[in-house]
């Protein structure tokens, strides 16, 4: 199967910062590791021209763009603590979120059967109405959006095992049966959400899967909970197409977090997320980067992720 990459140099203009962990070397690791193991000479690269702001207003309220498109033409400023924008801020994250569109075209055309998407910044904390946490436009949950909407597909699932909870795509389809939410993270922790308890609500509810994890866990408790959890539920959910908010944070080395994760846990997840789309959704499967801030353990992980796409189903 023909896999795709999304990756443009204009993702390295967003800075949040001196220091900030979320930094334009993280991407850089990302491709290094890719280019070094002879992995981008078998990816198709694609790339976006869609009209992001479009598609981020079938997610966002209109006053979250306006405001990062503000701050952004500011030079800089803080939207919360975690959450710095610099001048070129606002057009990055746009093509961000037009990387991914191009992939959902790119799959849906059969041009590849999957894509890795190399973007930032990241989005699973951005919440219809407010950036946060690193994050300004929700990428996977436009990219859910655009796939329904443009595309005519009907159930998504979405699996999200960055190590903080996905907040802001649960919020975005806490009530829409049409988007299956799993996410798998450290708990208690950033941001306070991602409880077992909290499984949806209204027409949603039953439609999202929070396996709230202690610190500490590993690849054992996180292939388990895959194989004896998720795997029996997306398999009678049926999705469409399948999505992975692709953190890498729950690895041992990073920073950030305390999980104990290694590159052979995350090619492990790997194969039980693409048994999953080539038993539902006819090996559709794109992945988007979000965290992971240990710049050695990030390259790695993400080597281990996309060979794992490469290989056979």
């Amino acid at each position: 199967m023909d896999i795709g990459l999304v990756y443009h140099p204009d993702y390295l203009k967003h800075h949040a910062g001196e220091h900030h962990p979320e930094c334009p070397s993280r991407l850089e690791a990302v491709m290094q590791a890719l280019e070094t193991s002879g992995h981008t000479q078998h990816l198709i690269a694609l790339e976006g021209h869609h009209d992001a702001a479009s598609w981020a207003a079938t997610v966002h309220d209109l006053r979250h763009i306006r405001l990062v498109q503000a701050a952004s033409a500011r030079g800089r400023a803080a939207l919360d603590p975690d959450t710095i924008v610099c001048s070129d801020s606002y057009p990055v994250a746009l093509k961000a979120v037009a990387g991914t569109l191009a992939a959902a075209d790119a799959v849906l055309q059969g041009q590849v059967s999957q894509v890795f998407c190399a973007v930032r910044p990241p989005g699973h904390h951005a919440t219809s109405q407010r950036p946060m946490g690193f994050c300004l436009f929700n990428n996977v949950a436009i990219l859910a959006r655009y796939l329904q909407k443009h595309h005519g597909l009907d159930n998504i699932l979405i699996i999200d095992w960055d190590v903080h909870h996905g907040n802001g795509t649960q919020a975005i389809f806490d009530d829409d049966p049409s988007v299956l939410y799993f996410s798998v993270h450290q708990y208690p922790f950033y941001p306070g959400t991602g409880a077992a308890t909290e499984t949806g609500r209204g027409r949603g509810q039953g439609f999202t899967m929070n396996v709230p994890l202690p610190a500490g866990s590993g690849d054992d408790t996180y292939i388990t909970v895959f194989e004896q959890q998720l795997l029996p539920r997306a398999l009678a959910y049926r999705p469409d197409c399948v999505l992975i908010s692709a953190g890498f944070d729950a690895h041992y080395a990073d920073p950030l977090a305390h999980m104990q994760v290694t590159e052979e846990g995350y090619r492990r997840l790997t194969q039980v997320v693409k048994e999953i789309a080539a038993t539902c959704s006819q090996h559709r499967l794109i992945s988007v980067l979000e965290g992971g801030y240990n710049l050695e353990a990030l390259g790695r992980s993400v080597q281990a992720h996309v060979e794992e796409l490469q290989g056979p189903s």
